[in-house]
């Protein structure tokens, strides 16, 4: 044991503030980890969220573990000391629940590591009787926890704050009866919104693509992702404060969850709708918090300038005489209210996402974001004192062509003359990622660009602005983001892969790892899947009716605008089984 490395993360905890430490043994352990380093994991306001939740019951004590950095892992493997928590500094095998918060699919590895590192089985299968149970959650949890279910016994599909009181219900409940392993994660694969993936079998065709899925003992045929209802009733704000993470100024309010645009590339638009807000009060409250902790407030949402009364909410908090920050912007929602009180918080860059650059991919990603909409809010940001913008543009999207990418440099000429022409002497920032799709959208069939082909497209980019002033092109790792590509349309074969990637050494040796396999990363990246192909996510279900994303692709081949999101719309299906729930509840009274 290092007591290096246990000063060190009482270090880290005596530095913050809102943590909550149970002495061992008084509570059941949980451990909830973030599969990267502290400074990245404490910027994520879901942790938090999960971390308060399970600390507000009486049976057990939430703590946390991150991936170390460079150092202390070589520390942790040198002393043969096991990764430990922050709380306690106890080591990660010791606890009998261990959680992962996943965001990221390049975060993969570190899991393999994490458990690794933590003495834990590494292998679902291997694990037995008084081992560890492990359980996932989180976006990539949701929309598909495949590559991962070799090393992950339990995913919570959805929103967490409700189902993760059942689980330990469940859970407590089935240890209270002694019941074995397998018995157990069965009474937890029963619940809804629960997937356990060991009692659900897998069969592949001889082109690799999934046969069929069937299930093994009495569990459900699909799992029904988890949202809430109601977010008033939940907090969801910052919890633990402190110095050493990104967001070190703000203190963190979710205003708003899930997205009712429709872009046809997000994955969250789509697997966290129906959309939802918080009431103005609410929110009040949490500033309130934040008053007394002489922090910014940071606004986070899917797009705070959607928010139906964000001006009154800017007003508040600038009469209170504090500072605000927030997570997204929309150019054609964005209002002079919101602007003004980001130019007095001492913000120096707008951040906007057009996507694309022409009319007409941005018809086809059903954007809805139009030139006129930003040339307002740059000049909005501009008179407000703001002078630098930044636009998020992804290359290789569906049915692009080389037209739509000399668009791109065409309109940031176009903006820095017009950001100019408003007395801004600003930088403008193009961040460039290509285009990756992902599960549960409309573009879930289509495949994504070469990598050539992407590069190409980056190196002409770069050489058209390369002498423009005041330019800037901040681009993405093509390589990055291939492997990302692969594991988001996973299957269950790649969990062999991850293991020999790590074992060799981590994520660059993902595609040697893939040829030892004898997986082919075209199968996953560039082939055009048939529309009644089995997908390795098919037995989630988001709650849309079956049709409704190939409608959507069909949308996007003729650039038909889909409009948002609207009370009492029942196009995607959503709102109305949502509807149905209701009239049921009703007709029962």
């Amino acid at each position: 044991m290092s007591w290096y490395l246990k000063e060190q993360l009482q270090t880290v905890l005596a530095r913050e503030q809102g943590a909550t430490v149970f002495a061992p043994g008084a509570r059941n352990g949980f451990a909830l980890i973030y599969p990267n380093t502290y400074h990245v994991g404490m910027s994520n306001l879901g942790l938090q969220i999960i971390y308060q939740a399970i600390n507000s019951r009486t049976d057990t004590a939430c703590e946390r573990l991150f991936m170390p950095d460079r150092k202390a892992e070589q520390e942790y493997i040198r002393t043969n000391t096991p990764l430990m928590t922050i709380e306690t500094q106890r080591p990660l095998y010791e606890f009998p629940l261990i959680g992962f918060a996943i965001t990221f699919e390049m975060d993969y590895f570190n899991i393999l590591k994490i458990l690794s590192l933590g003495k834990v089985p590494l292998l679902a299968d291997e694990r037995v009787d008084g081992d560890p149970v492990i359980i996932a959650g989180g976006p990539c949890a949701t929309f598909n926890p495949e590559p991962l279910t070799d090393f992950i016994d339990v995913f919570i599909i959805g929103e967490g704050e409700e189902v993760i009181h059942e689980l330990l219900d469940q859970y407590y409940e089935g240890c209270g009866e002694h019941l074995s392993r397998e018995a157990l994660l069965l009474k937890l694969a029963r619940l809804e919104g629960v997937y356990v993936p060991r009692f659900y079998r897998h069969a592949y065709h001889d082109d690799g693509t999934v046969s069929k899925i069937t299930t093994v003992g009495e569990v459900p045929e699909t799992i029904n992702k988890r949202w809430i209802k109601e977010l008033d009733r939940h907090s969801a704000q910052t919890v633990i404060v402190t110095a050493d993470t990104e967001f070190k100024d703000l203190y963190l309010i979710e205003v708003a969850r899930g997205c009712g645009r429709h872009c046809r590339f997000c994955m969250a638009g789509y697997c966290y709708r129906r959309p939802r807000v918080r009431s103005l009060d609410n929110i009040m409250n949490a500033v309130m918090q934040a008053r007394l902790l002489h922090k910014k407030v940071g606004l986070m949402g899917a797009a705070i300038s959607d928010y139906p009364q964000i001006d009154q909410l800017c007003t508040n908090i600038t009469a209170l005489g504090m500072g605000l920050s927030v997570a997204s912007l929309r150019a054609d929602s964005l209002t002079e209210s919101l602007v003004a009180a980001l130019a007095s918080s001492g913000q120096r860059t707008i951040t906007l996402a057009p996507e694309a650059a022409s009319a007409r991919l941005r018809n086809v990603i059903n954007k809805g974001i139009t030139d006129e909409h930003l040339a307002k809010s740059i000049s909005m940001a501009s008179q407000a004192g703001i002078p630098n913008v930044r636009l998020y543009i992804m290359i290789g999207l569906p049915y692009e062509d080389n037209s739509d990418i000399e668009a791109i440099a065409a309109m940031a000429v176009r903006i820095k003359a017009y950001m100019g022409s408003n007395g801004s002497k600003g930088l403008l920032t193009l961040s460039i990622n290509p285009f990756i799709p992902k599960p549960f959208t409309p573009f879930q069939w289509l495949p994504m660009a070469g990598v050539r082909e992407v590069e190409q497209k980056l190196k002409f980019l770069q050489s058209a602005l390369r002498n423009q002033k005041g330019i800037e092109l901040l681009i993405e790792s093509p390589k990055e983001a291939y492997v990302q590509g692969i594991l988001a349309r996973g299957d269950r074969r790649l969990g062999a892969v991850l293991l020999t990637a790590c074992r060799l050494g981590g994520s660059k040796y993902f595609k040697k790892a893939l040829k030892e396999h004898q997986l082919q990363e075209a199968f996953y990246l560039y082939r055009k899947r048939p529309l009644q192909e089995t997908l390795p996510w098919q037995k989630l279900n988001m709650g849309f009716d079956a049709a409704y994303l190939k409608h959507e692709l069909e949308k996007a081949q003729t650039g038909q605008f889909t409009v948002p999101c609207t009370e009492g719309c029942t196009r995607c299906g959503i709102c109305a089984a949502k509807a149905k729930e209701e009239s049921s509840a009703w007709d029962f009274l």
